[in-house]
């Protein structure tokens, strides 16, 4: 196993240096739950107590499919193949 490959049940995280607004995460990277990948997102928030803590979120990392075939436009089914073209 090579140093880095995720182990399972585990994750790894890193301060986002790019955060562009108070709602982007503090911290991001992944994690393998069950064999599965996924991004993990984490935010530093405080409670109503004034007790600092980390909000968690984990995101299926899905492999990117190739971009369906675009479909015809409506008026295209509608059209009738025995209407002439006037030239």
């Amino acid at each position: 196993m090579s140093e880095r490959e995720q182990k399972d049940m585990s994750g790894v995280l890193f301060k986002n240096d790019r955060k562009e607004g108070d709602k982007d995460r503090d911290y991001q990277g992944t994690a393998r739950v069950d064999g599965k990948d996924y991004w993990l997102s984490a935010w530093i928030n405080t409670s109503t107590a004034g007790k600092k803590y980390m909000s968690l979120s984990l995101k299926p990392k899905e492999q990117r499919q190739e971009s369906a075939p675009k479909q015809q436009p409506a008026q295209e089914q509608f059209d009738d193949p025995n209407d002439e073209i006037p030239f």
